[in-house]
This record gives structure tokens, sequence and C-alpha cells, in this order.
């Protein structure tokens, strides 16, 4: 893994894409197979696509039901017929059957990625989205994630961003049972941003989250005395991640 890729600057129509993808991907409720069906896939990027999805899935040793389940969701939301469910499993299950990805894999989208980044990245969104099916990737999913995205010719960067977009808006959901956040992107995860995001909505998101568990506003709402202290500590939270991100900016 080429470790200099993560801090390289995307080039600019790869991140104008990646950000509007990224964007789908929030209104779609971060369900990658609802994007793929909002947005064309080309069906020559299917075989890497599956490929990669069977390579991820054996990261830990054994190919599990959500493993298998989320490659079927992507067969019904692209539409495959029954041909191409079959010619897909077969992708699948070579996939699953490497340790490490022949260098002819994905060579069409290496090559058309500079001039055409849509399809490789909507590819990187469906495999960073099968890394993280148990929530936060182990490092071997995550490992083989990253893996599938080089060999597209993409930056490693590309799963950092997808994947961060998952931390803000998923994984998170009990900010006040989390550590309080030394990093920048642990702020960004508390308040459900992410570093793509300008400065402007990150405090607006601050300012709404804030107003969600204000004293004033809890006071109304006739809640028990656990409640409050849990509303109490997620204020906390929220006012330790805004200094954090306010000084950086």
């Amino acid at each position: 893994m080429a470790a200099n890729t993560r801090d390289k600057a995307l080039p600019a129509r790869m991140d104008a894409e990646l950000t509007s993808l990224l964007s789908e991907l929030s209104a779609c409720g971060h369900q990658a197979s609802e994007l793929m069906v909002r947005t064309h896939l080309p069906g020559w990027c299917r075989r890497s696509l599956f490929f990669f999805l069977g390579y991820i899935a054996k990261s830990s040793g054994r190919v599990t039901e959500k493993d298998i389940g989320f490659a079927e969701t992507l067969m019904r939301a692209l539409r495959l017929s029954q041909r191409q469910r079959r010619k897909a499993i077969k992708q699948f299950q070579r996939g699953k059957g490497v340790d490490t990805i022949p260098r002819s894999r994905a060579l069409r989208l290496r090559i058309s990625h500079r001039l055409w980044p849509s399809p490789s990245l909507r590819v990187a969104i469906c495999l960073c989205h099968a890394a993280q099916l148990f929530g936060r990737p182990d490092k071997h999913r995550r490992y083989r994630c990253e893996d599938a995205v080089v060999q597209m010719g993409l930056p490693v960067a590309i799963s950092d961003d997808v994947l961060e977009s998952y931390a803000s808006k998923i994984w998170i959901t009990e900010p006040e049972a989390q550590p309080k956040p030394t990093t920048y992107e642990q702020a960004l995860q508390v308040l459900g941003v992410t570093r793509r995001d300008s400065r402007t909505d990150i405090k607006r998101a601050y300012r709404k989250r804030v107003s969600e568990c204000h004293p004033d506003k809890l006071a109304q709402q006739n809640l028990s005395p656990a409640e409050l202290s849990r509303a109490k500590d997620r204020l906390l939270k929220y006012q330790q991640a805004w200094e954090l991100i306010d000084r950086r900016h």
C-alpha cells in the first residue's frame, strides 16, 4: 500500500465527482445499492465489482451471509438478468478464491478513471460499503478494500473519504458514549460531518445538534433523570468537538 497516496490532493475532476457521489450516497441513507439504482453503472464494470466483493468477503477466511446478501442486493439494484447474475456469481466466487488480486484485473477501470472517474468511484463506494457491513471494518477487510481501490488506479484517499462518510453518518449513534474527541477526524464524526464539508456547514451541524439537547428545550420534554444526564453528556461532546474543529480552522 503506497502510504503517500493518502495525503495527495485528488485531481480536480475526481474530487468534484466524489463530492457529488458522497452527497448522493448520504441522500440514499448510505445504502450503496440505492446509489446504484439512482446512478447508472456501465455493464463493463460488473466483472471487477463482483470479483472485488468476493475478495473482500473472504478477508477473514469465511464469507458471511451479509456479504452474500449485499452482493445479491446489488444484482437486483443493477437489474441483472439471469445470465448476468450467473456471471456475477462466478466473478464473486473467483474473487473469494484468491489471496492477491491479479495484475490484469480492473484494467479498463484503471485506464479510464483519469478521463471518466465516475464508474471507478461508484465501484469504490460499493466496495467500501462491503468493507463496513459489520460497522467499522477490521484491518483485514479494510486492507482488502484498499487493495481493490488501488488496483483500479485510485488513491487510497478515496476509501478513506468514503469510510469517513460512513463513520460520521452511520457508525456513531451515541456521541455521549464516546471518549472526548482528541483528533480532527474524531471531532467531525461526533458532529456527523466530514472534512469535505465547509466550515459553514460544520458550524450549522454543530448548532443543530446543540439545539437538540439544549437544557431549555429538554425541560419541556418531561425526560427522566437518566435521559437528561445523557443529553448533558452529549452536549458536552458536541462542544468539545466544535472547540477542536474551530481551533483547526
